[in-house]
């Protein structure tokens, strides 16, 4: 299990979501993409895990409207296009920053 970013920042230019890590990686995730990752069940059929979610609804220019903390294991992020019911837990943010 990951642990969590000792820095998160929300940047404008590039449009993404900078994440520092305890052993000095950062990433930069772009919003779209986290976006088009969203794990809620909305977006991804609970029983079969397939991916619900249509990509080319998602605005271009998507960001976040609010980020906040779940616990100690994830963020919740609150989506320019209304979506906000997505948990990306550590493990989930580290696996895509790769």
């Amino acid at each position: 299990m990951a642990t969590a970013p000792t820095n998160i920042r929300a940047l404008r230019d590039p449009p993404a979501l900078q994440l520092a890590w305890p052993d000095g990686r950062v990433d930069q995730i772009p919003y779209r993409r986290l976006r088009e990752e969203c794990p809620c069940a909305v977006c991804v059929d609970e029983i079969t895990g397939r991916r619900v979610l249509d990509v080319s609804t998602i605005p271009a220019d998507i960001r976040p409207a609010a980020v906040s903390f779940v616990g100690n294991y994830a963020l919740k992020i609150a989506w320019s296009d209304g979506h906000d019911t997505g948990l990306y837990s550590w493990d989930r943010l580290r696996q895509l920053g790769k």
